[in-house]
């Protein structure tokens, strides 16, 4: 008897999203809210039961959130990320990290805890994807040129979705603080990742491409899909979500040389399985309960269109490069949540660390979002003009002359010396921000074993926070300074090869001025909120940070060139550890 409910609640899901996938798309409507309104309609929920067993549904549908992150990793290739260019993936990293900000401060404001911030914040942080393209798709856009720069965004928010879900499952499991995560979560999954890449590409590929010769498709699929459950498998055994190894499973397969023939085979196994799983996220939902959650999930779907639009316009134009038509349109199209934000939800719920709120919510905002999508499209041209007309002439002539400065600055991957010029710079930046990262990431391991280590140590807790912020950022100061010195060399260089003087005339002294101050200042900028990120958890109370940050300012003023030495002898020191080689005993 069992087996027949199963296979009728099977045929109702299955017939139900069929229906969907003809007829929504006729209406211009995504059939990811089809999926939905399908699992409603069919859903315990109604006068009528079509479904009897919602359990077994959504253990099938966790399916297809396994099948959706392996499909993910196998878009996601090694090749591909590094293609993906480091401007791209700053703007992805800039918008999810201003959304997920966003979104913990709603909640803070709401009244949520931590913890349900947190979450909420993760909701809102991230597109779809599925959305996007479909929506590139039915506006003819895929032959513009903003479009590689919005999918390389899309790919790169995915790759942080990995990460963000693995850290909210080990939150949800119940690791109490940040810097635990940090330290116990965090550092694990990276070594986790770097042993299973290793290990995996030296071996899976050939594997996959040796089976690929033998010409069947049959044993191809299944040891993809094997390997593809059992990294699943190792991942939850190390404590990870079954997200990081379904990912990592298909970054490897990627590697393989048939990896499109795999996924060509693995496709429709994944469309089945997504579908269930959308479907089933209708079947939870209870149509009462999004009713006095409808006020609060508008404003929240106002908050992600604006916020979204903004961080992503904002990024694609700053970051990579687009003029102002092209960042509008990657805002617009990327303007709504996706698939992923109801695995979140869901995955916070079923871990009992958010409220059973959090999913007409989720439904809800993303409903609305999904509406609102095609007529902020359709208003595009109306919301281009506004924007020209608003914007003050300085401000729109400072945007042509960084834009044309990017443009121009495109000529020094020709020339090798300037782009091995440009390449030591940007490394030396990223050098001096690693270490900043470790001194202030061992001022928070130390600010919370200090009292494990030493009890009796009469300190209360916001003396030790600040004595600990305190030598930080002073130990920080020769690596910020590096820091800014190595931007402001870089913004000039740019600016001599952005701003042409036969283009710009009378002009191009004062552009390269002022253009070549904003790389350093926008380096400022992203210094101040990583230093404020890193020691969240050591943050001494305002007043005290604000007289230690007036402190610091004034030795960075009066020591500024005995800083400079500090970090250049330090630079020297490293230099000869790295470049020495092995010595021959006497």
């Amino acid at each position: 008897m069992h087996e027949i409910q199963f296979i009728r609640d099977l045929a109702c899901v299955m017939l139900a999203a069929g229906v969907v996938v003809v007829v929504f798309p006729r209406l211009r409507l995504p059939v990811l809210l089809g999926y939905i309104v399908a699992g409603v309609v069919i859903g315990p929920h109604m006068p009528w039961r079509f479904v009897t067993d919602e359990r077994t549904m959504q253990s099938i549908a966790n399916l297809g959130v396994v099948l959706l992150m392996f499909t993910l990793g196998l878009d996601s290739s090694l090749r591909k990320l590094r293609a993906l260019g480091a401007g791209v993936m700053l703007a992805a990293l800039v918008e999810v990290g201003l959304m997920l900000w966003i979104g913990v401060e709603v909640g803070r404001l709401a009244g949520l805890t931590a913890r349900e911030s947190l979450f909420l914040g993760g909701v809102i942080c991230f597109s779809s994807t599925m959305i996007a393209l479909r929506t590139v798709a039915d506006r003819g856009w895929r032959g513009q040129g903003f479009v590689a720069g919005m999918i390389g965004m899309l790919v790169s928010e995915e790759v942080l979705t990995v990460v963000l879900i693995t850290v909210l499952s080990a939150i949800a499991a119940g690791s109490a603080d940040t810097t635990d995560i940090a330290f116990r979560v965090l550092w694990r999954m990276l070594l986790f990742v770097a042993v299973a890449l290793i290990l995996g590409l030296l071996l899976l590929p050939r594997l996959l491409d040796w089976l690929a010769k033998r010409g069947r498709d049959e044993p191809l699929l299944v040891t993809a899909l094997g390997i593809c459950f059992g990294a699943c498998l190792l991942a939850v055994w190390e404590g990870f979500s079954v997200a990081l190894g379904a990912f990592l499973a298909g970054v490897v397969v990627s590697e393989a040389r048939c990896s499109d023939r795999i996924v060509r085979l693995v496709r429709p196994v994944r469309d089945m399985f997504a579908a269930i799983f959308f479907v089933a996220i209708g079947l939870l939902l209870d149509p009462a309960q999004m009713l006095p959650w409808l006020w609060p999930a508008l404003g929240l779907a106002l908050i992600v269109i604006v916020g979204k639009t903004l961080a992503c316009g904002v990024g694609a134009f700053v970051c990579a490069g687009r003029d102002a038509r092209d960042a509008l349109r990657t805002g617009l199209t990327m303007a709504q949540i996706g698939e992923f934000s109801f695995v979140i939800a869901a995955l916070g719920i079923a871990a009992g660390a958010v409220g059973k709120f959090l999913y007409p919510l989720t439904v809800t905002t993303a409903v609305a979002c999904m509406l609102a999508s095609p007529l902020l499209l359709r208003a595009e041209p109306l919301l281009l003009a506004g924007l020209r007309r608003w914007t003050p002439v300085p401000v729109r002539s400072l945007a042509q002359g960084y834009h044309d400065w990017i443009s121009g600055t495109a000529s020094a991957r020709d020339n090798a010396m300037l782009a091995k010029m440009l390449r030591r710079l940007l490394w030396h930046i990223a050098v001096n921000l690693v270490l900043v990262c470790a001194v202030f990431g061992i001022g928070a391991f130390v600010s919370t074993m200090l009292p494990r280590w030493w009890p009796s140590l009469p300190l209360a807790p916001g003396i030790r926070r600040s004595l600990i912020w305190a030598m930080a950022l002073f130990v920080s100061l020769p690596m910020l300074i590096a820091v800014y010195r190595k931007a402001d060399a870089l913004g000039m260089l740019l600016a001599e090869l952005g701003i042409s003087e036969q283009v710009h005339g009378v002009r191009t002294a004062g552009l390269r001025r002022v253009l070549g101050k904003l790389v350093p200042l926008a380096t400022l900028a992203g210094m101040a909120l990583l230093v404020g990120a890193l020691g969240s958890s050591i943050l001494p109370p305002r007043g005290v940070l604000l007289a230690l940050l007036a402190i610091g300012a004034f030795t960075v003023w009066f020591l500024w060139g005995a800083l400079v030495r500090v970090h250049a002898r330090m630079q020297a020191a490293l230099r000869d550890l790295i470049e020495q080689g092995p010595q021959t005993p006497p």
